[in-house]
């Protein structure tokens, strides 16, 4: 393994610190519970790194009224904060543009996992300082242990307070941490005197979160945390600098799992000692290539093993080595492992002489790891077959084939022991050596050496025919070809296990990366379930099936890699523990295993998506334990698309849900100004008519009244839009009688304006909605009547255009800004210059479009080629243009 000891750098470590290069330093501070004086600390290490000369400001800091705390803010250059209103209040932010505009060298961001107000570019604070560090600038920010993501639930089982606002553990992982503290005794003090809450409130926390014990293990949690940060980044460190040693900074162990029984007794001997020891811990199970031999029986144990040690809170690996010693110390001097736990199983001393002892030569060769040896048991396993090993002494085949190579280059140098001398001799004979080796492995390579060495001496070594060597140098010849045939043999049978598990390696890497090219492009959640349960059926050749829930509390099937597949009633209850608690259950595993299936949550971050069930007919875990490492990773990876999927449609809604408030906001401006003011024209000419009535002032009523009808009703069209209830009753249209309808009862909004109709009457028939129509038709010579210059011509063209109907309107106004003409469809938008124009809430263009697209026509606004002016033209497509007159409407 790169980076694991031979002076080599790992280049994962050398690509992380190279991606932090000319990014932010971020520093945290953190804390047991409120009121150690985190903040207090931050503003302090700040004040002292501006004497040093550095430009430091303070983006957000929550003193709580601590007089202490705001005594170090006076003098301070502090970014003012940015004000939000959200439901009648008015909220204060940091404001993030302000900062990046400024560009300290160092900004103090108080209070870490703070959520931001609706609005904001950022829904977390975390987020606003990872756009900070991305600029360049470094971080001093604040946080609590319960704020912690990993850590959330592991504080409310005991303080019975769950916190709502959390961060990450990435974030600190990337950060450098200062623990600050102070004992519970002092805290708890501080809390009396009213230095943290007000009294009525710190009574209150006394009684409840605040008390010794909590405190305590609040305590302890924060140091552990902040040890295992610290761990991390010295690891990542070393690594990337290819330094050996096992750097026990803390302690970290390893246990060795094989196929044997008794492998359950180590994976829980080891979990006893980590917990001890309070360090992480891996087990791990050495894949060499004896294990593709391995009966379902094996590779059930295994798998087993794995399954329980992930319940028990380890992390799991399963590593490819030549051997189990040179696995597992790689192993360790990646994992910079300090104990190891492993099993020795009882051995006849003809078979340790043969093959050594793997417990004697991990004690030997690793003397920085402290070694923990459990006796296995000693009994034989039920099934004897389980001890041997298929292929390992060759195949009829093999042997056959390497009987003829040999006898084949035997005919050979017969054929050529004229021009041949003995050593050239006994050069051919390496030839099958090598071949037999390479293509059936080394007990056939053995063979291939002993035969060659036979056939040698039998038919070129004089005495010929016999088996016996006269000349002491013929002997010497033999024995040195006896050698090289074996030595030759099996350096090539470790070269073929060698590439067998480059390739078995390489084979997996391909699988996950292809399987994650082609879900990464999906975009619709129930295609991504279907894929994720095809393609896991396909690679595992398993039966699959996804579960979640989309409604209400209970578990539904999303995908199956078989339709007809049903649950019982113990397949779904391992379903929703396996959901409900992020634990593996379900045959195999150590819950509800009377279930046929086993179901692995989908988890990201600490969030659970879904779970994964898969079986099979084999006994005990449906996956073999070679497969656990793909179907982990297969998971993971599905588990990112959905989130990914999950957050793209949470921000579709919030989109609506923003789209929806600007409608609102929007329409009680739209208010004030387009209701009153047609409103105050009726009421002034309704007092006019106790004095007389004239022609004036009933055309004003009636003008402003449809004035106000047209505003209402697009209120009303717009409500449709958003809410999908357009229903379409498309018609044979005839374009002439539109436009003519359309310019008689737009006459008041185009008053003080020529109007020229160019739409020639024989134009094709066109379908669409006729009331659709209109209304679209309205809004744009309502738009032409505003914005054009009073006097102005106001023209509509209509012509046939390579099969396609355009309709347009030209004006003679300010125009539109040019490369935002697309701008000016959208929801109340109205573009500066318009200042002239009567009321507006820029509704009108936009129910245009919507009309349009809901009809299948498109629209496009653009500026006028022969003057000043803007041009709205709509586009009906040549599916929509009637080539024969229809005999009935159609819809």
């Amino acid at each position: 393994m790169a980076g694991s000891g031979d002076g080599r750098p790992d280049p994962d470590a050398l690509l992380r610190q190279a991606a932090q290069e000319g990014r932010g330093r971020l520093k945290i501070f953190l804390g047991a519970a409120p009121g150690v004086g985190k903040t207090y600390e931050m503003l302090s290490e700040g004040a002292a790194r501006e004497r040093d000369g550095v430009d430091v400001v303070i983006g957000v800091v929550e003193t709580h009224g601590r007089i202490e705390t705001e005594a170090l803010t006076r003098g301070r250059d502090i970014i003012p904060r940015r004000r939000v209103l959200y439901e009648g209040r008015t909220l204060l932010e940091m404001d993030l543009d302000a900062i990046l505009a400024r560009r300290p060298r160092l900004v103090l961001v108080d209070e870490l996992a703070h959520t931001n107000a609706p609005g904001s570019r950022h829904p977390k604070r975390y987020q606003d300082v990872e756009e900070l560090l991305a600029a360049g600038i470094d971080v001093y920010s604040t946080v609590n242990i319960q704020h912690v993501e990993s850590l959330n639930d592991i504080v409310a089982s005991f303080t019975r307070v769950r916190v709502r606002e959390t961060v990450p553990d990435r974030i600190l992982e990337q950060a450098e941490v200062e623990v600050v503290d102070i004992p519970p005794d002092e805290l708890i003090e501080r809390l009396k005197a009213g230095k943290v809450y007000l009294p009525a409130e710190a009574t209150r926390a006394l009684g409840h979160f605040f008390s010794k014990s909590n405190l305590s293990a609040l305590r302890e949690l924060a140091l552990r945390r902040a040890a295992q940060v610290v761990d991390a980044r010295m690891l990542d460190d070393v690594r990337a600098l290819g330094l050996g040693g096992t750097w026990a900074g803390s302690e970290r162990i390893v246990v060795a799992i094989s196929e044997l029984p008794g492998c359950d007794a180590l994976v829980r001997a080891a979990k006893r000692v980590a917990d001890g020891l309070r360090g992480p811990w891996t087990a791990v199970f050495i894949e060499t290539p004896r294990a593709a031999h391995f009966t379902d029986e094996q590779h059930a144990r295994v798998a087993a093993t794995m399954t329980l040690a992930t319940q028990l809170g380890g992390a799991v690996a399963t590593v490819p080595a030549e051997n189990v010693v040179s696995g597992i110390q790689s192993v360790l001097l990646d994992l910079r492992a300090t104990q190891l736990v492993l099993g020795k199983s009882h051995r006849s001393r003809w078979f340790e002489l043969r093959h050594g002892s793997i417990v004697d030569k991990l004690v030997r060769d690793t003397p920085d790891v402290t070694v923990h040896v459990l006796p296995m048991p000693t009994s034989p396993p039920s099934n004897p077959r389980i001890l041997k090993r298929p292929g390992h002494a060759g195949t009829r085949s093999g042997y056959a084939i390497t009987t003829a190579m040999v006898a084949g280059v035997t005919a050979l140098a017969s054929a050529l022991f004229q021009i041949l001398d003995l050593g050239n001799v006994a050069l051919l004979y390496l030839l099958p050596v090598m071949a037999a080796a390479s293509l059936f492995g080394l007990r056939t390579g053995l063979y291939a050496g002993i035969a060659s060495s036979l056939a040698y001496n039998f038919f070129f070594l004089p005495p010929t025919g016999t088996l016996t060597i006269s000349n002491p140098e013929n002997l010497i010849s033999a024995i040195v070809l006896l050698g090289i045939a074996i030595a030759t043999s099996q350096l090539t049978a470790r070269v073929r296990a060698q590439a067998d598990l480059a390739t078995a390696s390489s084979r997996t890497n391909a699988i996950l990366a292809g399987f994650v090219r082609q879900i990464a492009a999906v975009n619709d959640p129930d295609v991504a379930a279907q894929m994720i349960c095809d393609d896991v059926h396909r690679l595992l050749d398993v039966q699959v099936v996804l579960l979640g829930r989309t409604t209400g509390s209970e578990l539904e099937i999303l995908a199956a890699s078989d339709p007809a597949f049903r649950l019982d009633i113990m397949d779904n209850a391992a379903a929703s523990w396996a959901f409900d608690t992020g634990s593996p259950a379900g045959k195999g595993s150590g819950t509800l295993a009377a279930s046929e299936w086993l179901f692995q949550p989908m988890k990201a971050g600490d969030r659970v998506l879904g779970v994964l069930g898969v079986a099979s007919d084999r006994a005990g875990s449906p996956v073999r334990a070679d497969q656990l490492p793909l179907l982990s990773s297969l998971i993971d990876q599905s588990a990112l698309v959905l989130e990914r999927l999950r957050l793209q449609s949470e921000m579709r809604d919030l989109d609506v849900v923003r789209t929806r408030d600007r409608l609102r906001a929007a329409l009680l401006s739209s208010v004030s100004h387009d209701l009153r003011t047609p409103l105050t024209a009726v009421i002034a000419a309704a007092a006019e008519l106790h004095h007389g009535v004239t022609p004036e002032l009933i055309g004003t009523i009636e003008g402003e009244a449809q004035r106000l009808n047209r505003f209402v009703a697009n209120l009303l069209d717009m409500a449709r839009v958003e809410a999908g209830a357009l229903k379409l009753n498309v018609e044979a249209i005839d374009l002439s009688d539109a436009v003519t309808g359309a310019a008689h009862d737009a006459r008041r909004a185009l008053e003080g304006h020529e109007v020229r109709l160019e739409v020639p009457p024989d134009l094709p028939l066109v379908r669409a909605d006729p009331q659709l129509l209109h209304h679209c038709l309205l809004n744009l010579l309502d738009n032409a009547g505003r914005y054009g210059e009073p006097g102005t011509e106001i023209v509509i063209e209509g012509r046939n255009h390579f099969g396609e109907l355009r309709l347009a309107v030209l004006d003679h106004g300010p125009g539109l800004p040019p490369g935002r003409e697309g701008e000016v469809f959208e929801t109340f938008t109205r573009f500066e210059g318009s200042d002239r124009a009567i009321g507006g809430t820029g509704l009108g263009l936009a129910i245009v479009k919507a009309f349009a697209d809901a009809m299948g026509m498109s629209v496009e606004a653009a500026n006028r080629s022969d003057g000043k002016g803007a041009v709205f033209t709509l586009i009906f497509p040549s599916k929509l243009v009637v080539r024969d007159l229809p005999t009935e409407s159609a819809s």
